[in-house]
């Protein structure tokens, strides 16, 4: 990241929402546009950290079909999803290839290390899924609301495209986890609404802190 960049890191961060833009994402602080103009910056570095993003999201539908087996619908819709995660992972690669890269180093994702303190592990075993169903809802809103940022002012038009494709398509997953977490939230009366409304303040707090680097929740 060029310093002057970093001096002036206040003005990159979240400011509040185009609710008309997104509205059903219903997030609470927008990403400012400038933060693509730093991405564009240093695409091997975004298109890196975006190749391990793919890579998490398909281990983590592997995880909840490894923990929940019994869940037939959970199973169906994760299995799917694990592929689909892991055809973008290639096609993210490909790209990287195509532009004379290579794939660096799994990068640290700090947004999702602060969100996940948010996750309640105490409860019973459905309230643990609806909570983790949530958390994946909330990493797909974001994701989906970055690469908008990316398809609209990244200059780069391949890649431009490429993020409004991606951006669909994790609109999708975000409505799916969501979905899920409130059919399985009513068999123990789980007020998924509220908690989900929990959710987005809390993630509000932590996305202001990022906006200053060349990663995809950075």
């Amino acid at each position: 990241m060029q310093a002057g960049l970093a001096v002036k890191s206040s003005a990159r961060r979240a400011r509040p929402l185009n609710e008309l833009k997104i509205n059903m994402l219903r997030l609470q602080l927008a990403t400012d546009p400038r933060w693509a103009t730093l991405v564009e910056s240093n695409l091997q570095e975004v298109l890196t950290d975006h190749a391990f993003c793919e890579q998490k999201a398909a281990s983590t539908a592997i995880s909840l079909i490894v923990h929940y087996p019994e869940m037939a619908e959970l199973v169906t819709e994760m299995a799917a999803l694990a592929r689909e995660e892991m055809e973008h992972f290639q096609r993210v690669h490909a790209i990287i290839l195509t532009r004379g890269w290579q794939l660096g180093r799994e990068r640290k994702d700090e947004y999702v290390i602060k969100l996940k303190t948010f996750v309640r592990t105490g409860g019973s075993r459905i309230a643990h899924l609806v909570e983790k169903l949530l958390f994946s809802a909330m990493i797909e809103a974001r994701s989906c609301e970055r690469f908008r940022v990316l398809s609209e002012n990244l200059e780069d038009k391949e890649l431009a495209a490429f993020y409004n494709e991606l951006m669909i398509s994790e609109a999708g997953h975000y409505t799916m986890f969501l979905a899920m977490a409130r059919s399985y939230g009513k068999q123990e009366s789980i007020d998924v609404d509220s908690r989900w409304k929990e959710f987005l303040a809390f993630e509000a707090s932590v996305i202001a802190q990022f906006g200053t680097s060349e990663q995809i929740h950075g």
